[in-house]
């Protein structure tokens, strides 16, 4: 009986001819013989190969079904899979069990399974390209008054960036089964990990185990009062991240992060040099002042040299373009994870993104875009984000000054959107700045107190999805801008 190929006529697709179409029907009924000969063949598969990417919609179902029953041990052969497919109808005009059957006389090789797997993978990456670039063309075409063309070719450019990432332009529905098995990846990974982190350690190992480190797909937000310190402990957490980075490679090509990562920093207020420096100064230990100003002898000069070679190789990549969009942060992200990888994000701050080119009625509505965007970045590319924001000035009408979530600027949207908001509160700021008379008692019990709480800081966790909240202190020395561990029987951890 021959083999009877059957049309996709589906009208979700509808810029792709579907009479040329790239397709090779030959090469999925080869492949679903092989399996379905020979269920150790699926072993030869790459994990990206997907129901999805079979050109033929029963060889889809079909092949999702010889998955399922070897991924849970069971057998797949003609007979079994005929059982469940009786109320398919392209089942029974495509011939049925015989259908079946003379696929398993045809198969080739169980050697050859890899190699007709990836024809049919990349046939079908040409068929979305296609519809991809159709789509875009009437898209431009039709000159949407909605869309400025600087977004049309951003949503361009993501949907090309998903593409190259994982063969889908949407993932869509995914299988409870498939949902677990990356949950319990999840756990081994952390169980393997010293300390347990499932996420990447921040270098601050108090933050990490509050944290459980930082998640894929979580925005992280890190709130504070102007001078306290979140642009530095931003910085201080990509540095740790960036200089742990260690990688191994993997069997089909590319790099897995075993350690620390890659670090996308995008710094909206401070230059690329400054951000430098102050990173060089938390190295070497030399105030970034006096850097800043040539106030450092040759002996700290060599210093600072070898520090900037030891770390210069650190994948640290900072983007220092003022009032950056949204869009242009997202598209510059998915370059930066295309050409060198990509494991962190940190948006230094939330406030100085802008929503784009479109207009924005309010504010409000302006930082709900900017967050939305945020929060499905991290979610596409699977990296942990860390924006910075600014707190409102209510802070400094009560008496007690620890922030709360009521305290975030147009608070409504960023504490909806975040996973995790965190923030930052020096109790010495606000105490050295009213100090008493000189010579009275008050002064001394004043400057006692100061002395005892100057390099505190207090990291408040005010929300976590998947956590606990709650406080935690670490040491932050001012002169050095440097955030650490904070002090373990009676001395300060640096590490």
């Amino acid at each position: 009986m021959a083999l009877v190929p059957m049309l996709d006529l589906r009208p979700s697709a509808p810029v792709l001819d579907i009479a040329h179409a790239p397709a090779n029907i030959e090469a999925e009924q080869a492949l679903i013989g092989v399996l379905l000969y020979d269920n150790s063949a699926y072993e030869r598969l790459s994990d990206s190969l997907q129901a999805a990417h079979f050109f033929e919609p029963f060889h889809g179902r079909l092949f999702a079904a010889i998955q399922s029953h070897v991924r849970r041990g069971h057998l797949a052969e003609p007979i079994l899979l005929a059982e469940q497919f009786q109320r398919d109808p392209a089942f029974e005009e495509l011939g049925g069990v015989r259908y079946l059957a003379d696929m398993v006389d045809r198969a080739p090789p169980a050697a050859n399974a890899g190699d007709y797997a990836r024809v049919i993978y990349d046939l079908a990456l040409r068929r979305d390209l296609i519809r991809i670039g159709g789509e875009i063309a009437a898209a431009a075409q039709a000159g949407d008054p909605e869309l400025s063309s600087r977004e049309q070719i951003e949503a361009a450019e993501q949907q090309l960036y998903c593409l190259a990432e994982s063969g889908a332009a949407s993932s869509g529905f995914v299988g409870f089964s498939d949902s677990l098995a990356g949950a319990v990846t999840m756990a081994a990974e952390a169980y393997s990990r010293e300390g347990g982190l499932s996420g990447l350690s921040t270098g601050l190992s108090d933050l990490d185990q509050k944290l459980g480190g930082l998640h894929p797909s979580d925005l992280i937000i890190l709130a504070a009062r102007p001078s306290m310190g979140k642009t530095s402990l931003a910085a201080n957490i990509a540095f740790n991240v960036a200089r742990r980075y260690a990688w191994e490679p993997l069997p089909e090509g590319g790099r897995k992060t075993v350690s620390g990562g890659v670090v996308a920093f995008f710094s909206l207020e401070m230059s690329a040099e400054q951000l430098a420096m102050r990173l060089l100064a938390e190295v070497t230990e030399i105030p970034s002042d006096k850097i800043r100003k040539g106030e450092i002898t040759a002996s700290e000069f060599g210093q600072i040299s070898d520090a900037a070679g030891e770390i210069g190789e650190s994948p640290l990549y900072i983007d220092a373009t003022g009032g950056i969009s949204i869009g242009k942060l997202a598209a510059r992200s998915r370059r930066l994870k295309r050409t060198a990888g990509l494991d962190l994000i940190v948006v230094d701050y939330l406030q100085l993104v802008t929503a784009g080119e479109g207009r924005v009625e309010n504010r409000v509505q302006e930082v709900s875009q900017i967050t939305q965007g945020l929060k499905s970045l991290a979610k596409e590319l699977s990296v942990p984000i860390i924006a910075a924001a600014q707190l409102s000035r209510q802070v400094e009408n009560r008496e007690d000054k620890r922030p709360q979530l009521s305290d975030l600027r147009e608070s409504g949207s960023i504490e909806q959107d975040a996973d995790v908001v965190m923030f930052i509160f020096r109790e010495a700021y606000y105490v050295g700045r009213v100090p008493p008379k000189e010579g009275t008692a008050e002064h001394l019990a004043w400057q006692d107190n100061l002395d005892q709480i100057r390099n505190v800081a207090e990291v408040i966790i005010g929300k976590q999805r998947h956590g606990p909240i709650g406080t935690v202190k670490l040491h932050y020395d001012e002169n050095i801008t440097k955030f650490s561990n904070f002090a373990r029987d009676g001395r300060f951890d640096p590490h």
